[in-house]
């Protein structure tokens, strides 16, 4: 009887040891599904940082980093000190505001230059503009008295004498900033202006008009 239980004790021992191993081998295979979960999540943190990083940098060189060319124009002429327009004679004081549209985000430093007043491709008159800066994304505006005087050879021109008997007498103006752009403090690059103004002087209402700048 003893040798019989013993013969059918022994077949017990390779089933609880094959049931060990299975127990073993399957916390094994969940440990490594678990581990391949993580692994494929950080994949997907470091893949999502980088495209988001790749993001921001585009988005930074794009719109922060990107140096414009700021604009340089004739605005307005809200007044005249002096208003003498007639087929013999032109003189005309207004006061002009110019101004200087920075879209980037940094200051625009410029030096000293000079605005030319043409009639007909005739010198009429020119203004100071002295050095100074153009704030980040703002325009800064220049209120200058300009000085209008037609020389003598111009007044005897028929066109002149045409153009004040029609009542509009079409002025042009040039001039050219030389400056450099600040980014961060850091960044600097130089950008010049070229201002091409065209624009209208009515006479019977005393205004300047139609000012088209590119």
């Amino acid at each position: 009887m003893a040798e019989k239980a013993q013969q059918q004790g022994y077949p017990l021992a390779p089933a609880n040891g094959n049931a060990r191993s299975d127990q073993e081998a399957g916390r094994s295979h969940s440990d490594d599904e678990l581990r391949r979960q993580k692994r494929k999540k950080w994949a997907l943190y470091i893949i999502a940082f980088i495209i988001f990083q790749t993001g921001v940098i585009v988005f930074f060189s794009m719109t922060v980093m990107k140096f414009r060319t700021p604009k340089f124009r004739v605005r307005s002429a809200t007044s005249f000190d002096t208003f003498d327009v007639q087929p013999s004679s032109f003189n005309v004081m207004m006061n002009t505001q110019f101004g200087i549209k920075n879209t980037n985000f940094g200051p625009y430093k410029y030096s000293n230059s000079t605005v030319y007043f043409y009639y007909r491709g005739t010198q009429i008159g020119t203004v100071f503009i002295p050095k100074s800066k153009a704030n980040f994304r703002r325009i800064k505006k220049l209120n200058v008295a300009v000085s209008l005087v037609a020389p003598t050879s111009l007044i005897s021109n028929s066109e002149w004498t045409n153009d004040v008997s029609s009542g509009i007498v079409p002025l042009t103006s040039t001039s050219r900033l030389s400056g450099k752009i600040e980014i961060m403090f850091v960044f600097k690059k130089k950008k010049s202006i070229n201002m091409n103004c065209t624009m209208d002087l009515n006479i019977s209402a005393k205004q300047l008009q139609n000012i088209k700048c590119k």
